[in-house]
């Protein structure tokens, strides 16, 4: 069986990436990136290459780690994601902050489930199949959920503009 913690590095940014965006980036984020690698070391060997790729084992093992963090502390922190920001040209750093105030405050308007796809696609950067693997369901299934979750977040944006 090949070892899903071979090449580490990658592994790590991933892993952090996501939860810096479902927590916000900094200590809580680094404390569960921790977490899900001591978890991940302690049942490496329950990894199966059949059923997805080791980005998407660890961010499932992310994904609880988060949401212990979070039961544990009471508190959900909104999530932004640059990605999100294609189209909008060269801002000014200013303008990027600007533009990352407003998604935050437009992400946390969305249900967790629209939240956690978003998080999932944009934070760990997992395909539809890695996701669809996660939280088990078909690939259109959640393709189409994460269409109608960018529609939503693209509505809240737009009504944030509007106001």
């Amino acid at each position: 069986m090949r070892d899903p913690l071979r090449d580490p590095a990658p592994l790590v940014r991933r892993v952090y990436a996501y939860a810096a965006y479902r927590l916000g980036p900094g200590p809580d984020a680094e404390d569960v990136t921790s977490e899900t690698f001591e978890r991940a070391l302690r049942y490496r060997q329950s990894f199966d290459p059949k059923r997805g790729t080791p980005a998407a084992w660890l961010v499932g093992i992310a994904r609880r780690c988060v949401d212990d963090h979070l039961r544990g502390r009471g508190i959900e922190v909104p999530t932004d994601d640059e990605a999100l920001l294609d189209g909008v040209g060269d801002p000014s750093p200013a303008d990027l902050t600007i533009l990352r105030l407003d998604l935050a405050e437009a992400v946390a308007t969305l249900g967790i489930r629209d939240r956690e796809l978003i998080a999932l696609r944009y934070g760990a950067d997992l395909k539809a199949k890695d996701i669809a693997v996660l939280l088990g369901q078909s690939t259109n299934a959640v393709e189409v959920a994460l269409h109608r979750a960018l529609d939503r977040l693209r509505g809240a944006m737009q009504q944030g503009e509007a106001g």
